[in-house]
């Protein structure tokens, strides 16, 4: 039975025939994990909480950055540098202290994402790469869970529900993922602050969907918006047999190359990337952010290459020298580190870790 308190919290569910007490029960009885905090994840972590959703993990393995405030309400100034899945948590039980959170500060990858998975009645898909995606939904389809997808781009966002009863999977709409250079995220081309709002509120409804059984959920349905329009659509796809069977058994490896951090590129702590500028053989220090980015602050002497210009620059980054890749939290670093390794043969470079986010204020010479 409800107590009084939750009767209260949540009588306008209470009120609706379709949810009851029932539907309220199933909801205190749920477990959905969202793996992503940002700005697809705070909506989708706010609504949940303040529907009852009985236990909510969250995994992120990033802290908050200032620049992550335009679109991620969970957080404000005072939290920049803290873990997001801590601070996330702690918004969360504010909203509602009758939820329980469960806190997962690591990276998903292949060594953990079944332990993770299993122990969640639903998965919320609040990535923004689609390494984890795919490892998500072969995890899903491997035990049995169902997805709730969303992503953006700019000015348009999209929804739909993966693994449902059967229906399709995340490969059936997208068979395998593109390649390093086809995959931009909102570090390199911006979004539209308000947009992971709109899409994440989205998620939240389709999640709170699957967990009552209540009307018709996005599955085999791709929801598409455009905000600059405000028009949105459903596009219809069909379940592809053979895509919708591959899971982490069967897949091919080298999809989660993202989401395994692979070992080929090194990483420099920042205590060692501060020693070795002191050294007698300094480092060539290679920025890979934007050109905006690079302005509002960066490492004393460091040379700006964007990443998308990466390959047409290369030949003005030294082979006989240790290179130093940084960006702003360590991601678009590794994936300048890779490129530059595979397509032109560089083995003298190391990825700063953490990014300049990691810097302190002396590193930085302020």
């Amino acid at each position: 039975m409800l107590t009084p308190p939750e009767r209260h919290r949540y009588r306008r569910h209470l009120q609706l025939a379709e949810i009851g007490e029932a539907g309220q029960l199933r909801l205190r009885a749920a477990r959905v994990l969202v793996v992503g905090a940002g700005g697809l994840g705070c909506p989708v972590l706010q609504y949940l909480a303040a529907a009852g959703v009985g236990t909510l993990g969250i995994a992120d393995a990033d802290q908050v950055e200032l620049s992550n405030l335009q679109r991620q309400v969970l957080y404000g100034p005072a939290d920049v540098g803290q873990p997001k899945a801590e601070t996330a948590a702690r918004a969360v039980q504010r909203l509602n202290p009758l939820v329980a959170c469960e806190i997962h500060s690591l990276r998903v990858d292949r060594s953990n994402v079944c332990t993770l998975v299993a122990a969640y009645d639903a998965v919320v898909d609040g990535t923004d790469n689609f390494a984890t995606r795919y490892l998500l939904n072969d995890a899903c389809v491997s035990l049995g869970k169902p997805l709730i997808s969303g992503a953006i781009y700019k000015f348009e966002g999209q929804v739909s529900v993966f693994n449902y009863r059967g229906g399709p999977t995340y490969r059936c709409l997208f068979p395998a993922p593109p390649g390093p250079t086809e995959a931009p995220n909102c570090d390199t081309t911006g979004v539209l602050g308000v947009l992971p709002g709109l899409v994440g509120t989205a998620q939240a409804t389709e999640t709170l969907k699957v967990l009552l059984d209540l009307g018709e959920v996005l599955s085999g349905r791709l929801w598409v918006i455009d905000a600059l329009t405000f028009q949105s659509r459903a596009l219809r796809f069909p379940r592809h047999p053979e895509r919708s069977l591959i899971n982490l058994d069967t897949a091919n490896p080298t999809d989660y190359t993202d989401a395994m951090c692979p070992p080929a590129v090194a990483p420099i702590s920042v205590a060692e990337l501060r020693r070795l500028l002191h050294s007698a053989a300094p480092p060539f220090l290679l920025d890979v952010r934007e050109p905006d980015e690079y302005a509002a602050g960066h490492l004393p002497g460091a040379t700006l290459v964007p990443l998308g210009l990466l390959a047409e620059n290369a030949a003005t980054i030294p082979q006989h020298q240790t290179v130093v890749v940084y960006c702003r939290s360590g991601a678009r670093s590794a994936r300048a580190v890779a490129q530059l390794q595979t397509d032109f043969g560089y083995t003298n470079l190391l990825n700063l870790e953490g990014g300049i986010s990691a810097c302190d204020a002396d590193l930085l010479g302020a």
